[in-house]
């Protein structure tokens, strides 16, 4: 039996060491990632969402400083040019990591798609929490992402959600965030 050919991608795309680096050649024009990431909640710790934080009685028991959203941005952007996660990168288990402000975290991450070299077109960021009202601080987190990943404020959208007092958000045990982003392969 003939064994199919891999009509999706080039054979020589990927490095042979198969580190995720592609060839500049034979590099996507283009690429799309997408990231997910949540985090319980407990009173009396702060509550960081998109570098920003924000008054309540609860924020994020994590390793870092539990900055959801910008835990799942970096997932979308190493997603889309195929390198892992963001514990593969930073590991909670490290004590380098412990209590990092995540904006340190996503320009580490910037640093490696442009090392790749790609640059970003936009990003979509969608924050589900119950409470408090994110609505007053969105612009102040569209500026704070877009300065971390020297864009135009264009580029970066904030939005935020409930999930209608369902699930673990909505019994406010937790904060969850998705990030889609676009990448486009740089012309320097």
């Amino acid at each position: 039996m003939k064994k199919p050919e891999n009509i999706m991608t080039p054979a020589k795309e990927h490095d042979s060491a198969g580190s995720g680096e592609i060839a500049a050649a034979s590099a996507p024009q283009y690429r799309i990632g997408n990231g997910y990431d949540v985090h319980a909640l407990a009173k009396g710790l702060p509550l960081i969402v998109c570098g920003v934080e924000i008054e309540h009685s609860k924020g994020c028991i994590a390793h870092s400083d539990g900055d959801t959203p910008l835990h799942a941005l970096c997932d979308a952007l190493l997603g889309a040019l195929a390198l892992g996660d963001i514990g593969k990168h930073f590991p909670d288990k490290s004590e380098e990591y412990r209590g990092i402000d995540s904006k340190i975290l996503l320009t580490k991450v910037c640093e490696m798609v442009k090392d790749r070299g790609y640059r970003l077109v936009n990003a979509d960021i969608t924050i589900i929490l119950q409470s408090p009202r994110l609505s007053p601080y969105t612009d102040r987190m569209r500026q704070t992402v877009a300065g971390v990943l020297n864009c135009d404020l264009s580029r970066i959208s904030v939005k935020a959600t409930t999930t209608e007092h369902l699930g673990f958000t909505g019994r406010e045990e937790g904060i969850s965030a998705f990030a889609t982003v676009l990448l486009e392969r740089s012309s320097a």
